[in-house]
């Protein structure tokens, strides 16, 4: 949805407000429309002929003031689309030390979370699944893919795997897996995460609301129960300009 121009602010401000560049100018009022909340994440920005016209300024001066606010993250070009707005990103730490779920992270932290199921079913496990998952032939696995979204911003896709006998109704995943493996009592108790960075790919970042190509932190975690089965086989992509990802280390004698 685009904004009326005259919602983000007056031409006739902008041409009094002191001396300096008029990009600059421009730049700063489209800066406070954005993190004033009057521009909001995903809305089109004007089209660079009509801000000009409204503006009172040449194209030159829109293209230079909007090709700061990209360089800034505060604007992300989509080729053939248009420019859209980006949402500042407040970086979020996630201790390595715990194993939590995303809806339990996220609540502690006092945000507001939904999920945008992207898949959820019974399959055929692929060759990876099988030796990953130690299933059995014949055997089906549940899948779960879904976007995490936090204060309405897109942070993270999770698609996780699990054995069809610890999880024979993906349906019934709402919001916490771990909370319905607590309470069938398939709780993972110790995993394993693996960290690499990558760029997002043309799928991934649309859903991310990210350019193609950005920083991207791939996951990789599988969970174990106290037998030592394999419970979860999770692979998320998360925003790199989102996630922050701490480990406590001791120092050992020697």
């Amino acid at each position: 949805m685009t904004l009326a121009l005259s919602d983000l602010f007056s031409p006739d401000d902008l041409q009094a407000s002191g001396s300096g560049p008029l990009y600059i100018k421009l730049r700063q009022c489209l800066e406070n429309a954005i993190l004033s909340g009057r521009l909001t994440h995903g809305q089109a920005l004007p089209p660079e002929r009509d801000l000009a016209e409204f503006a009172n300024v040449s194209r030159v001066t829109v293209r230079k003031a909007v090709d700061d606010l990209v360089k800034d993250g505060l604007l992300t070009r989509k080729h053939g689309s248009g420019t859209f707005v980006m949402r500042p990103v407040s970086r979020l730490q996630q201790p390595l030390s715990q194993l939590t779920s995303f809806s339990e992270d996220m609540a502690r932290r006092g945000y507001v979370t939904r999920s945008e199921w992207l898949g959820r079913g019974l399959f055929s496990p692929s060759p990876d699944e099988m030796m990953m998952l130690g299933l059995k032939v014949g055997m089906l696995v549940a899948r779960l893919e879904r976007l995490r979204i936090a204060n309405e911003l897109p942070l993270a896709i999770e698609r996780a795997s699990l054995a069809s006998d610890i999880l024979p109704e993906p349906k019934v995943i709402e919001a916490s897996l771990y909370a319905e493996l607590r309470r069938t009592g398939y709780s993972p108790v110790r995993a394993v995460q693996r960290i690499s960075a990558c760029n997002v790919n043309r799928e991934d970042a649309a859903l991310l609301a990210v350019p193609e190509g950005s920083a991207g932190l791939a996951i990789e975690r599988i969970s174990y129960l106290d037998s030592g089965r394999v419970v979860e086989l999770t692979r998320s992509l998360y925003r790199g300009d989102a996630y922050d990802f701490v480990a406590e280390m001791t120092l050992t004698d020697g």
